[in-house]
């Protein structure tokens, strides 16, 4: 790990691509527009973005369509994809630095996150795809003598995947790795703010052996996402992002092609700690880690504490020190825990949110921005009493460090207030009881319940939500289905 001073250094020698991935090189459309982006954490400009049109983008969904139907990566033979899929795993993990060096200079967040956590992570979730490929079993059905049935999932073609700009590489291999392994072509739409790792990536997996034209990368903002929504020759399209944006797509599908969907949107998690926990100072820490990682800028964060009301008092004192642990900081600094907020506009939101809730009688600790060194896009670590269940910060996504404490009293309270809320992403669960940790856990509504854990992620475990988080499955076995159809074959062999 390169101490700050070689990060600065390489930070001010590093240059990326910022112009669309689409068969097999870098373009740009003929007199293409192109976008300013701003270093959130020092608010000075870096590059120009090349916007794609919609000619670049039909470009690009028809190779992908060609490539498809030419069958060299859609037929060919599962070891072959496996063996692309660990090739670009070790060539993402041979070009770590470069990858996080895109990540952090997009977005602002520290270079010991980008580093240590989320390249690697890609990498790990590609392998995991590679050893899956060929273990992806079909079946038969009941159907009576003299006949064969089986039921198979097939690739649906060209996928489309429209990604955040929070975890930009992360979530890219989220979407692409299970799209690609089935042998779908895919066009990936990263977020304007952060598309420079996902277009490193792409060009990887082409020397990896994945055949030009199968993964293509197009940039731009949401006319770009909106136009693949309407596309009628993608096939299916893989959402993350925020609930408002999410609810398009759906309209997309209807008004073009009924393209298959898949949502992972919004949350508003609960974190539900019990005075019977175990190690409160464990719990304590994890809560600040559950929400003061990245600035809170994460779709599963668990900004909604609710504590038993016995221990409530005892525990926001330990949660106010832990909190200090995460004042943001330089992001080229690998001592920093956190690093910065995306941009001036979405500080400035938060800050808002912050003060809505102090007008609705709320108490808070922080809530104040941080310079560094030079520029005020940081935002320290916030908590929030005194607010009803009712309150706006309570109830809304705020996506910045911004921790909301409700005291309850009984367990069947905690359960209702956990979940009462649009969203249904994540929860978490703290109790050193075993029976009430099942018991609890059964009747939370949320897609993952992390008890005596906060935020709990494997490759194996599907990531997803109900409610107002959207539909559909990132990660393990089940993000297949976003991406192929089942078909069953009827063979009548009876004379």
């Amino acid at each position: 790990m390169k101490t700050k001073s070689e990060w600065i250094d390489a930070a001010a020698r590093f240059q990326a691509e910022a112009r669309s991935f689409v068969d097999g090189r870098f373009v740009s459309s003929p007199n293409a527009a192109t976008l300013e982006h701003v270093n959130p954490a020092t608010g000075l400009p870096q590059y120009a973005l090349a916007l794609a049109d919609d000619d670049l983008l039909n470009r690009a969904v028809d190779v992908a369509r060609r490539r498809f139907d030419d069958g060299a990566w859609s037929r060919c033979h599962p070891s072959k994809r496996r063996e692309a899929f660990l090739k670009l795993a070790m060539l993402i993990e041979e070009n770590c630095e470069r990858l996080a060096l895109c990540e952090t200079l997009d977005t602002g967040k520290a270079i010991r996150d980008s580093f240590l956590r989320d390249v690697p992570g890609s990498a790990t979730t590609l392998r995991w795809y590679a050893e899956a490929v060929d273990k992806i079993y079909g079946e038969t059905a009941p159907v009576g003598p003299g006949v064969l049935a089986t039921i198979n999932l097939e690739p649906v073609g060209v996928v489309g995947a429209v990604i955040p700009w929070n975890f930009p590489i992360e979530t890219a291999f989220w979407k692409v790795a299970p799209a690609l392994i089935l042998g779908n072509s895919v066009v990936l739409k990263p977020d304007e703010k952060s598309s420079r790792s996902a277009l490193l990536a792409a060009a990887l997996a082409v020397e990896a052996g994945i055949p030009e034209g199968v993964f293509n990368v197009v940039t731009g903002g949401a006319e770009l996402g909106r136009a693949m929504g309407l596309h009628p020759g993608i096939d299916a399209l893989s959402f993350t992002g925020s609930t408002e944006v999410g609810k398009k797509f759906l309209e997309y599908s209807a008004h073009s092609n009924l393209k298959m969907i898949s949502l992972e949107c919004g949350g508003k998690s609960a974190n539900v700690v019990f005075a019977d926990t175990a190690d409160l100072d464990r719990a304590a820490s994890s809560a600040a880690a559950g929400i003061f990682f990245h600035q809170g800028q994460v779709c599963s964060a668990n900004s909604r504490l609710l504590v038993e009301d016995k221990i409530a008092d005892e525990f926001v004192e330990r949660l106010r020190k832990e909190a200090l642990a995460y004042s943001p900081g330089a992001p080229l600094d690998p001592e920093t825990p956190a690093g910065t907020m995306i941009g001036t506009s979405h500080r400035d939101a938060v800050l808002a949110k912050i003060a809505g809730g102090k007008r609705d009688g709320g108490h808070v600790i922080g809530g104040v921005t941080k310079t560094v060194e030079g520029c005020d896009n940081f935002i320290e670590p916030t908590i929030v009493t005194g607010l009803t269940e009712t309150s706006e910060l309570v109830r809304e996504e705020v996506f910045g460090p911004v921790l909301c404490v409700l005291p309850f009293n009984g367990e069947d309270a905690a359960i209702r207030m956990a979940n009462d809320s649009p969203y249904a992403l994540a929860a978490s669960l703290w109790t050193g009881s075993f029976s009430r940790a099942h018991r609890v856990a059964a009747r939370i509504r949320a897609g993952t319940v992390s008890v005596n854990a906060v935020d709990a992620l494997d490759p194996a475990l599907p990531f997803g939500g109900f409610k107002g988080s959207g539909f559909g499955r990132d990660l393990s076995l089940y993000a297949l289905r976003n991406y192929a159809q089942p078909k069953a074959v009827w063979f009548d062999f009876r004379d």
